[in-house]
């Protein structure tokens, strides 16, 4: 299963600053969620999660200078753009190895910035109006001499404010909010103003586009089948990339002001999951997603030779109904779907072998880990195959002598689009096949590769979709708009209305964090009741990683410097 990411260029999985990014869902991926103890997991091993991160984390006098790093990855995106909103968790993991990295968070999602960009970033108000400064440190520069300054930040806020509707950002939510970004006392210093109190500021800016890539057309195509270098900055730079191989590969940065890194070089290969399991057990990559019975088995038996890494899993996984398809247009009709799938069930079949439960997930804005989490689900399905069954009659369906029910001589029949090889999401597939039929309702299951998952996002080329939405930084809150606004880019069931549009823009520009989340909340019940998404089971990050690696593995809401990622001496 891949994700979309709630970045901002804020995402998770990967982090960068979108905010929300949308993810392809795979077992063999590393993934993450809160509740454990579901006994002992296959091969004899009882595997701690831990919501803060499992990275082994040392300092940098630990580890070795030099070594590769070689990683899967499960699509090198057409858009390689990370705010752009075609963009992926794919795509935030390669744009963050090259690009700024000016927040760094630790696994509880607390924030800092990061000193080697910014040596200052606070907040006060002014006139009910929050006024954030950063100070950038002197030496921060692009690659191609372009220093990082105000104008940075100036043109990362007007591409990404949603004022210009040629430009496809992933999210518009705080950008929008901004009233002016100005100089400071010099070019190094950068005024911020919200128009009012805002209290998620600290996810914003936490990576910045180049002020060369400033029109609609740079910036939707400069990143098209590319990445450019040269716009990059930080400890690592591009040294090959081949989209046909689905190859890259990054070195030291000769121009970095930094620390040096401690890796000399790294490498990220396409891969699907069964390839990418058979790799790390033939040692030709460092670590892999072990999130599945099979991946698991076979990581167990790989003994001493690894560490399995178990964290929360920073990232919603969720079906999605696509409104704009034949039948699920109607919201009855999407309603009875919902109320006849058995998350429970798919939560066993999900978390078989891993020694692993949670209660399921009834929200897309907190997680259960979090103050202020409610099960806003449940207030809007209840899984109850029977009232499927009305709801489609209701619905002016009628059941055919062949079991399936069907509306002016047409059988309602759905496409369930399939993405990689993995067992887990085959069986959830199979299994979501059979619970429709139960209802009346005929499920077809296409097959397609992992390196299709951003075309069938972009295109919803899917009636029902499994996906992830993985986080960037905690302030969930702050993306309500990305998740839920009816013409989000990563809403991809297109549902909504106008009217919970107008009360999203309201809750955005209340002033206080608690009231914006208890806002939320009521909102999200209403949200959910359009019956375009749902969130079933989010699951452990799981990672098998080479022994030695350090400061690499789930990391929760942690975000990890480039250069202190290496081999312990």
């Amino acid at each position: 299963m891949k994700k979309v990411h709630r970045i901002r260029l804020a995402g998770v999985a990967s982090l960068t600053t979108l905010a929300l990014t949308l993810a392809a869902c795979s077992s063999g991926q590393s993934e993450s969620a809160e509740g454990q103890d579901g006994g002992e997991a296959v091969g004899g091993l009882n595997i701690e999660v831990d919501p803060a991160g499992d990275y082994n984390p040392k300092e940098r006098d630990e580890l070795k200078d030099g070594g590769e790093l070689t990683l899967p990855i499960g699509e090198l995106t057409e858009q390689m753009n990370a705010f752009h909103a075609n963009m992926t968790t794919d795509t935030s993991t390669i744009w963050g190895w090259y690009n700024p990295q000016l927040a760094l968070y630790d696994g509880k999602g607390e924030y800092t910035p990061n000193p080697d960009y910014i040596t200052n970033a606070s907040a006060e108000t002014k006139d009910g109006k929050t006024v954030v400064t950063y100070d950038i440190v002197d030496k921060a520069t692009f690659n191609d001499g372009t220093p990082i300054d105000w104008k940075a930040f100036e043109n990362t806020w007007k591409m990404n404010n949603g004022e210009d509707k040629e430009i496809s950002p992933n999210s518009t939510d705080g950008y929008e909010l901004i009233e002016s970004v100005e100089r400071g006392d010099s070019d190094k210093q950068v005024k911020v103003t919200f128009q009012n109190a805002y209290p998620w500021w600290m996810g914003l800016f936490n990576q910045v586009l180049h002020p060369k890539v400033n029109t609609a057309q740079l910036y939707n195509e400069t990143y098209l089948n590319e990445l450019h270098p040269e716009y990059g900055a930080g400890p690592f730079k591009v040294d090959s990339i081949d989209f046909n191989a689905g190859n890259v590969t990054f070195v030291p940065n000769e121009k970095w002001w930094g620390d040096a890194p401690k890796l000399s070089k790294v490498t990220y290969r396409q891969l699907e999951s069964q390839a990418t399991i058979n790799a790390f057990k033939a040692g030709e990559i460092d670590a892999a997603g072990v999130a599945s019975k099979n991946n698991l088995t076979v990581a167990a038996e790989m003994g001493d030779a690894i560490d399995i890494r178990a964290s929360m899993r920073i990232a919603n996984i969720l079906f999605t109904l696509n409104s704009q398809a034949p039948h699920l247009g109607d919201i009855h009709v999407r309603h009875a779907i919902f109320n006849a799938i058995d998350r429970s069930q798919l939560a066993a079949i999900r978390y078989n072998g891993l020694g692993y439960t949670e209660d399921l997930p009834g929200s897309l804005t907190l997680y259960p880990t979090q103050d202020g989490y409610k099960d806003n689900l449940s207030e809007a399905v209840t899984y109850d195959p029977e009232s499927s069954k009305k709801l489609l009659e209701e619905a002016g369906y009628a059941m055919g002598d062949d079991g399936y029910y069907a509306k002016d001589g047409e059988k309602l029949t759905l496409r369930y689009v399939l993405v990689g090889d993995d067992e887990v999401s085959k069986s959830t597939a199979a299994a979501i096949q059979k619970m429709l039929k139960d209802v009346g309702v005929e499920v077809t299951v296409q097959e397609r590769p992992s390196s299709d998952f951003s075309k069938i996002a972009e295109e919803r080329d899917f009636d029902i979709f499994l996906s992830g939405i993985a986080s960037s930084d905690p302030y969930g809150v702050a993306y309500f708009g990305q998740t839920w606004l009816s013409d989000s880019d990563l809403n991809k069931s297109g549902t909504g209305t106008k009217e919970l549009d107008e009360k999203i823009r309201e809750l955005q520009k209340i002033d206080n964090g608690d009231d914006q989340i208890a806002k939320a909340n009521e909102l999200e019940v209403e949200a959910f009741k359009t019956y375009g998404l749902m969130p079933w089971a989010n699951g452990p990050a799981m990672t098998g990683v080479k022994k030695g690696l350090a400061n690499f593995g789930p990391a929760g809401f942690a975000v990890i410097p480039k250069e202190d990622i290496g081999w312990e001496k």
